[in-house]
């Protein structure tokens, strides 16, 4: 096996703290890339590549394609903050923009941190043998069991049903600037894996099972070549056993800065809540929620931008007609709709004036991949995936 170091190119040189491992295959196949520590206050996914590639390499197991582990923002991990100046995950260009240029000497250290980042996932690209698999290892500052989350396209789905765990759809589309949607928009596969609570052992182990599971699941070991990979898949169903299997987010609360948002004690990752129940108080009013659902990511640390999201549970007959209508070009005809029309500047979106369009229900997007909503008055900005049906 070609073991890839700092010095035989896998990455930008200057960098090397950068890399947690990299394996690369004689045999070509796909290449999964896993990131770790984006926000410094979260090294459990670290840990967790650290023993995925100590193994590797104590077996002497033959990868076809490559894998490689990054670790994020080192300033933040160094100091075990979850950031420096700005958000690392909330700084990636958006969908038609471009990355900005070198930063100078008077860039935020983020700014910093993602070009070095991107050095890297340019050279893995320009190497890479067949699909790339991006996955971005996380935990919360709440309790609660593991998941996944994924942008709403087809073959995003099928990649994430692979894993025995709960997936939740559409966090992403109520985001700007994550890092995986800036992936899945350069036409990666991605996957964001929530593995537990800071710094408690079973999130590392979580985030081991996820993957050993995507080293089967993207084709670079036989599932046999896994001895231990039943005891991985039932692991995350335990840890997860009676959530929903798939989820959609209804609602994100975002936070202002210096609102002094608090959210109330106790809350747990798929706590199911009552519409009206008091959730936070900020800027001294209460914060009840919107419907009934599921609370997800509560928030119990002093930075960040989500106080929390409110889901719901999605049946499987949603998902098999979301794919059929997909699959049959459905998409095609929302601009026939009443109140709809295409936006002259960007591609596949399209303007709904709602005041018009009063007859058909939001989830009518949601079904052809419609996820990305944008309200600006009485219009709603809504567009899709172009990778959606890539198979």
């Amino acid at each position: 096996m070609d073991r890839a170091t700092p010095h035989s190119d896998p990455l930008p040189a200057g960098d090397a703290a950068r890399l947690v491992g990299c394996l690369r295959g004689a045999r070509a196949g796909a290449t999964v890339v896993a990131t770790a520590g984006i926000h410094g206050n979260e090294p459990a996914g670290i840990e967790a590549l650290e023993r995925v590639f100590a193994a590797l390499d104590t077996r002497g197991m033959e990868l076809r394609g490559e894998l490689v582990g990054l670790r994020g923002n080192l300033p933040a991990l160094a100091r075990g903050e979850r950031f420096v100046e700005r958000d690392l995950n909330r700084i990636w260009p958006l969908e038609g923009e471009q990355l900005p240029p070198v930063p100078g000497p008077a860039a935020a250290a983020e700014e910093i941190e993602r070009w070095a980042l991107m050095e890297q996932i340019l050279a893995i690209e320009e190497r890479a043998r067949g699909e790339l698999h991006f996955l971005d290892l996380h935990t919360s500052s709440a309790d609660g069991c593991p998941f996944f989350t994924c942008g709403d396209t087809l073959r995003n789905r099928r990649f994430a049903l692979r894993f025995p765990a709960p997936v939740i759809l559409g966090i992403e589309e109520q985001l700007d600037g994550s890092l995986l949607e800036y992936m899945n928009e350069r036409g990666h596969i991605t996957l964001g894996v929530e593995g537990g609570q800071h710094h408690k052992e079973s999130s590392v182990r979580h985030h081991e099972a996820t993957l050993w599971i995507a080293l089967v699941e993207a084709g670079l070991l036989a599932p046999e070549e896994v001895l231990e990979l039943d005891a991985w898949r039932r692991l995350l169903a335990a840890a997860s056993a009676g959530v929903p299997r798939v989820m959609e987010v209804r609602y994100r609360h975002a936070i202002r800065p210096g609102d002094g948002f608090r959210m109330v004690a106790g809350f747990r990752n798929f706590q199911q809540v009552r519409a009206g129940e008091l959730l936070a108080t900020a800027g001294g009013e209460e914060i009840r929620a919107r419907e009934s659902g599921l609370v997800l990511l509560p928030l119990y640390q002093g930075l960040g931008e989500d106080g929390f999201f409110l889901g719901r549970r999605i049946s499987r007959f949603w998902l098999v007609l979301s794919a059929v209508m997909r699959k049959l070009g459905l998409h095609r005809l929302v601009g026939l709709l009443p109140g709809v029309e295409r936006h002259p500047a960007r591609p596949g979106a399209f303007r709904v004036n709602t005041s018009v369009a009063r007859w058909f229900p939001l989830e009518l997007f949601h079904l052809l991949g419609y996820r990305r909503l944008r309200w600006k008055k009485n219009v709603l900005l809504v567009s899709r995936r172009k990778y959606d049906l890539v198979h």
